[in-house]
């Protein structure tokens, strides 16, 4: 398909089904012609001329602004699935994709919990913790301890005295979360308090600021973990990040044993 054609009749598509009614507008009393809401209608309730309505409707080679795309979207009702959709045919971004998760979503929370016996948290994209489970706390920490402003694996790892020399490959895990905090820093540019984490790690860790400044970048969804666990032992463990499509913000990460006598710790350490 030709973006340029697709997005001029999911225009006009979303036009026509639209009720007047149903958005306030004054009734005529001449029989309208099409369906929905004249162009004339839509042009109004988005702020830009009726020509350049006409002219996106008849796939004339514009390309809308993300300001633009906002305005339509609102205009036309649109929900948030094809809000999304707006914007990629538009080869646009929304102002608001850096707008980040700060509370879990309830029926992820629930699903954290459901996952026992397999340890599994979720975070956000600046790896926030918003939810977790039993057998997590075991393995690593109880959060439900730590104020709010602590409850980031990033800052756990870097600067908590008990998660610092938790992990035996210390120095990977530490890289493969800066190269994603970079991602994110670039996905999210409006994220202040993703902005204000890095700026806290790179003052008071002179080796984040150092792998900062090698600018890797890596999105982990799958990794292997070595856990030196104080009352369990070595405890080898697989990673998976799985995104919820309802909450794109948000990342389920659940741990499973790498191995049987990981898996025997792991047991042993979530049973007392």
């Amino acid at each position: 398909m030709n973006a340029t054609q697709e997005l001029a009749a999911f225009l006009r598509t979303r036009r026509e089904r639209l009720d007047p009614g149903d958005l306030g507008l004054p009734s005529r009393r001449q029989t309208r012609r099409t369906p929905g809401l004249r162009r004339e209608e839509v042009a109004e309730l988005a702020g830009v001329s009726v020509d350049y309505i006409v002219r996106l409707e008849q796939g004339r080679g514009l390309r809308p602004s993300a300001d633009v795309v906002e305005a339509l979207a609102r205009a036309l009702r649109l929900t948030p699935v094809e809000r999304a959709y707006l914007f990629n045919l538009a080869q646009q971004r929304p102002r608001d994709a850096g707008k980040p998760a700060t509370v879990a979503a309830p029926p992820l929370a629930r699903l954290v919990a459901d996952l026992s016996p397999l340890p599994a948290m979720l975070v956000n994209h600046r790896y926030d913790i918003l939810a977790w489970n039993r057998e997590m706390t075991r393995l690593l920490l109880d959060f439900g301890t730590l104020p709010p402003s602590q409850r980031n694996a990033m800052w756990l790892c870097l600067r908590h005295p008990e998660i610092r020399d938790l992990y035996a490959d210390r120095e990977r895990v530490v890289r493969e979360g800066i190269a994603h905090l970079r991602a994110a820093w670039a996905a999210y540019p409006e994220d202040r308090a993703l902005t204000d984490l890095i700026a806290e790690c790179m003052t008071h860790d002179a080796e984040f600021a150092r792998w900062w400044a090698e600018r890797d970048i890596k999105v982990n969804g799958r990794g292997h973990k070595v856990v030196r666990h104080p009352d369990a032992g070595v405890i080898a463990v697989q990673s998976e990040v799985l995104m919820p499509l309802q909450d794109p913000d948000q990342r389920l990460l659940i741990f499973r044993a790498a191995d049987e006598e990981s898996q025997s710790a792991l047991d042993r350490l979530c049973a007392r």
